[in-house]
């Protein structure tokens, strides 16, 4: 049976990416079998989780899923490993606008310990109170353990290992500062894997710290049974029965939960890339364009004329044809990049989308539907985007609300059998 820790922190920036990256390699250079999962509706910090474990990551999403939800896909997850590994997101106790969905909830209902990630910069004696409250805040969140991170010198760690005695919480290991263990970011998060040329090394390096500064031996000591489960992680039903899948640096943000369920229900998955100039496949009876970064590669996009016409094939044999986010942007007249240049898109939907005046718009997603989707009339998603999409005259894909219950403007555009939003959908709610 597999045994299974969360790796979580008392904020954001405290390193835990880094750790859990580090980790997950310095065990599989060990010889382990380790998978990986991501707290949260995060698409680019499992790329880089499951480059590090060598085992794709899943996502795990205490607020948009149900708990039976969660602890059948930990289980699946869990299969032919040693250590089931969960990065947490922001701080422990971080959850939505509506108080749920933290990586303690999430711990909770997986009943796994946690390890701390404590940022040790500008602080010594005042980490014990720190760690000590966290670990009594929740009588179902278990902290069975604390790694030190960006420690100053020797003495530095001399101060902040006595302090900690006084909590009775296993110290594993203090990792020192170190500048050149950083990755490159933009403006939804790290970039790519793929995008970084040095990231191998980066591996490396992040493996050799945590080999040498924590105790694996005791990490892997502290972790609980990942509880079995026999029941099939509840899926949203397939979007058709041969489902061409668009999959490239455009389009890179997919849950595997969702292509796993509909393989599941017996649909055929294929996959095209639009930046290749790529077509769906001609028997495709839904196409499904996930998020990614279009903004980042108009030019490329607006040139893929096979790409484009084999959309149009699609909508006019009928296929079903679905975008979310950056592939909702790809459904569109145009898209009007950061230096203020219009590409033109496929022109399925008559809007354009621009990401020259930059807007975040972040949070979960109750949406409301009545649309040739096959899923359930309720669905739980999440917004994360800079741009903005501009049309006019057709019906909104979705009817939504915030994790707090405010009505918001409604989502997305539907012409037909064509549709899409900036929602990403998760689950039924």
């Amino acid at each position: 049976m597999a045994r299974g820790l969360v790796i979580a922190a008392p904020r954001s920036g405290s390193g835990k990416t880094l750790v859990t990256l580090g980790l997950l390699a310095a065990l599989r250079r060990a010889g382990h079998v380790v998978a990986p999962a991501k707290t949260g509706p995060d698409y680019i910090d499992p790329s880089f989780l499951g480059r590090a474990a060598g085992r794709e990551a899943i996502n795990l999403d205490p607020w948009a899923m149900s708990p039976s939800q969660i602890q059948a896909l930990a289980a699946q997850q869990a299969v032919g490993a040693e250590l089931l590994l969960v990065e947490g997101v922001m701080g422990l106790f971080d959850g939505a606008a509506d108080g749920a969905g933290s990586t303690g909830d999430l711990a909770a209902a997986l009943r796994l310990p946690v390890v701390l990630v404590v940022d040790a910069e500008r602080q010594s004696q005042s980490v014990a109170p720190l760690v000590a409250g966290f670990a009594r805040w929740r009588e179902d969140v278990r902290v069975a353990g604390v790694i030190l991170n960006r420690v100053a010198t020797a003495r530095h760690e001399r101060m902040l290992t006595t302090a900690l005695r006084a909590t009775s919480i296993p110290l594993l290991g203090a990792v020192p500062r170190r500048t050149e263990l950083a990755l490159p970011e933009r403006h939804l998060g790290l970039v790519m894997p793929g995008e970084i040329a040095a990231f191998d090394s980066f591996l490396d390096d992040a493996a050799e710290a945590m080999g040498d500064f924590v105790d694996l031996r005791a990490l892997a000591s502290i972790a609980a049974p990942v509880a079995e489960s026999h029941a099939l992680p509840l899926a949203l039903p397939p979007l058709g029965q041969r489902i061409a899948v668009a999959r490239d640096a455009a389009c890179a943000f997919l849950y595997p939960h969702l292509l796993d369920g509909w393989r599941a229900a017996g649909a055929e998955l294929s996959f095209f890339s639009p930046l290749a100039d790529e077509s769906p496949r001609p028997v495709a009876d839904a196409v499904f364009l996930p998020g990614g970064y279009p903004e980042l590669h108009g030019a490329t996009l607006a040139a893929a004329g096979r790409f484009r016409s084999g959309l149009v094939a699609a909508r006019d044999r009928g296929a079903l044809i679905y975008g979310e986010c950056g592939g909702f942007m790809a459904l569109g007249e145009a898209l009007v990049d950061k230096d203020g240049n219009s590409h033109a898109m496929a022109g399925l939907l008559p809007m354009v989308t621009r990401i020259d005046r930059p807007k975040r718009v972040l949070g979960y997603r109750r949406l409301v539907h009545e649309s040739p989707l096959p899923w359930p009339t309720g669905l739980n998603g999440h917004e994360f985007h800079y741009s903005s999409a501009k049309q006019t005259g057709l019906p909104p894909l979705f009817e939504a609300l915030d994790a707090e219950g405010i009505r918001q403007v409604p989502m997305g555009a539907m012409l037909g059998r064509v549709m899409g939003s900036y929602a990403h959908v998760i689950a039924a709610a």
